[in-house]
């Protein structure tokens, strides 16, 4: 039985495709910034977009004058797009080329963001670290938003199976560490003139850890 490499299937994606043929492409990230704006962090806030790679919420980021910022992606190529496309602005973030599920945080976050990584994990021993990574690696007050597909979604992404969330769902997953604030149901219409369904939530680090 074959291995399946999935740092190997992400370098292959990025190396083949441009941004705008991939289906999570979405030049402007409205439910993740609606969620930036509802938690009114202040610019000198820690961020950091987990398998943002070569997305735009960076760009908004940035523009919105945010200046600590970390991008972090499992595929070298997808954090070398992005690189290339932000030009000088580069040098404000910070490139982290890893997989989430072996993710070491070196510092700690005021916001954790993730639009469709988190669902890519699918062995219960990958989840649980990285809930644990989460809860180890954000701040008393920090915050955490979380995009999957919802039930109503697919259940493969890029010719890999995930794992389908609903709010509740989500809900069990994180409240041992986590208070949610809210979660949202959302549409995304991919160049493909698809549409997939996800579920957005956010949550605030528990007061009782």
């Amino acid at each position: 039985m074959t291995t399946f490499d999935r740092k190997k299937h992400w370098e292959h994606i990025y190396q083949t495709k441009e941004l705008a043929e991939v289906s999570w492409y979405q030049a402007v990230p409205e439910p993740s910034l609606n969620f930036l704006a509802q938690l009114s962090l202040p610019l000198n806030a820690s961020i950091i977009d987990i398998g943002g790679g070569d997305s735009f919420f960076v760009d908004h980021l940035l523009d919105k004058g945010f200046k600590n910022v970390t991008v972090l992606n499992i595929s070298e190529a997808a954090i070398a797009k992005a690189k290339k496309r932000l030009g000088d602005k580069s040098k404000q973030v910070t490139l982290i080329v890893t997989d989430i599920a072996n993710f070491q945080p070196t510092e700690k976050y005021d916001f954790w963001h993730d639009r469709a990584a988190f669902h890519f994990l699918t062995e219960e021993a990958e989840i649980l670290r990285y809930i644990e990574t989460a809860k180890q690696s954000i701040t008393t007050d920090g915050a955490l938003v979380i995009g999957t597909f919802s039930q109503q979604g697919p259940e493969k992404c890029s010719g890999i199976a995930i794992q389908r969330y609903s709010e509740a769902a989500m809900t069990r997953r994180f409240q041992t560490f986590f208070d949610k604030i809210n979660c949202v149901a959302v549409e995304h219409h991919t160049p493909l003139n698809t549409l997939q369904h996800f579920i957005f939530c956010c949550f605030k680090k528990a007061k009782k850890l």
